[in-house]
């Protein structure tokens, strides 16, 4: 969706706001909210099954994303990707936990998230690159109409989803460490809210922070490749796969950098997942800010690095400090009630309000990187200083 604001955009005759809810709160609705019913599902039954499907129907729904002809189907459509999606993190999340054992979790959880940033690198440069190959060309579908190029880009993009999906089905399913209950009973709805509250600090400070950061994670990705085409004059075919390179490399090296610092720090504290959390938000405020106010695109193309590395830092400790401080059977509806949080805020108010901020406060699309750099000089402090008061908290539950 990132390389593709621009034709959107001119095909919809949309604003800048109208696409960041297009890009987040469309995907964010179900995304969200049918985490917390997949989660408590994921709790009792078969987790590979529940990730095959989900892989299988968002990929279905991408295809359907360049099937569209207005930008309510659009919307209706990204709602569908994200029903896909909502299907795959709280299953997976609890049989990483079932399948590594306590001290190698931060850093197998860190691999997970590879997933991430390969992935996410993959969307600008494939994206870019199927943009380009097809050019200006139009195919006319019977009954759907002349298809344009951003369409035959989802629809090309979305294909392989289905040969992915289908690779769900050889994972193993592991036997669920540390029950309490028998396989396939889960924790009854008021025990999970009961031990939520009574550890309401720690829960709070890691629901709170990442939600912070993914505000600006999901603001920066979202908008960052439109800013350097609008205040550089780029061509997304172009810029995309740049940008995608760098997502590659340095998002991966610091999934693995923030992992292999989990562990080396757990050796001396017992909140080592939660004080990476706390290091990340700190260092993300200068690149952050100062990334979208360089004064050429090269200079805001190295800055995106230590901001992709940041970004990508964080995600697996925290993960983990989240399963490990969770009863096993509340782990899948833990992790759920955490992607509620911060996509609820990340996606749904992320990219909705840098566009928001360009469309209706800022003064137009050529303040897009104004908006960029004051939501990093904003969110990454706050999200800190909620982190690390969680700190004490989670190091008594891992006493």
């Amino acid at each position: 969706m990132a390389i593709l604001v621009g034709p959107i955009r001119k095909s919809f005759e949309i604003t800048d706001f109208q696409y960041g809810l297009l890009h987040g709160l469309a995907f964010t609705v179900f995304y969200t909210f049918l985490g917390l019913p997949i989660g408590r599902l994921a709790d009792r039954g078969s987790r590979r099954t529940i990730v095959g499907v989900g892989v299988l129907f968002w990929s279905v729904m991408t295809c359907a994303c360049g099937l569209v002809s207005s930008f309510g189907s659009l919307f209706v459509a990204r709602m569908g990707v994200g029903l896909g999606e909502a299907a795959l993190s709280p299953p997976a999340h609890s049989l990483m936990s079932d399948l590594f054992p306590a001290k190698l979790l931060p850093r197998a959880m860190s691999v997970f998230t590879l997933g991430i940033s390969i992935g996410g690198g993959m969307a600008y440069m494939i994206g870019g690159w199927v943009l380009g190959a097809v050019g200006d060309t139009e195919l006319f579908v019977p009954v759907v109409g002349s298809l344009e190029p951003w369409q035959l880009t989802f629809i090309l993009v979305g294909l392989p989803g289905f040969a992915i999906g289908a690779l769900a089905w050889t994972i193993r399913e592991p036997r669920r460490r540390g029950r309490t209950r028998a396989e396939g009973e889960g924790a009854p709805i008021r025990e999970v809210l009961r031990y939520f509250r009574a550890h309401a600090r720690f829960y709070g400070a890691i629901l709170g922070s990442v939600s912070m950061l993914s505000v600006l994670g999901y603001g920066t990705i979202t908008w960052y490749v439109e800013m350097l085409i609008r205040n550089f004059g780029s061509e997304a075919s172009q810029v995309g796969p740049t940008f995608g390179w760098i997502f590659i490399i340095a998002g991966s090296v610091g999934a693995l950098t923030g992992g292999f610092l989990a562990e080396r720090l757990s050796h001396r504290y017992a909140d080592a997942n939660m004080r990476v959390l706390v290091l990340a938000a700190l260092f993300w405020i200068v690149p952050g800010t100062l990334g979208p106010l360089m004064p050429t695109q090269q200079g805001a193309l190295w800055m995106a690095a230590p901001i992709l590395f940041l970004m990508s830092s964080y995600v697996g400790p925290a993960i983990a400090a989240l399963q490990l401080s969770t009863p096993n059977e509340m782990r899948a509806l833990a992790s759920a009630i955490l992607l509620f949080a911060a996509n609820l805020f990340g996606l749904g108010l992320g990219p909705p309000l840098v566009g928001a901020l360009t469309t209706h406060v800022l003064g137009g699309d050529n303040t897009l990187h104004i908006a960029l750099a004051g939501i990093a000089a904003v969110f990454a402090p706050l999200a800190a200083a909620t982190a690390a008061w969680g700190l004490p908290a989670y190091a008594r539950m891992r006493d």
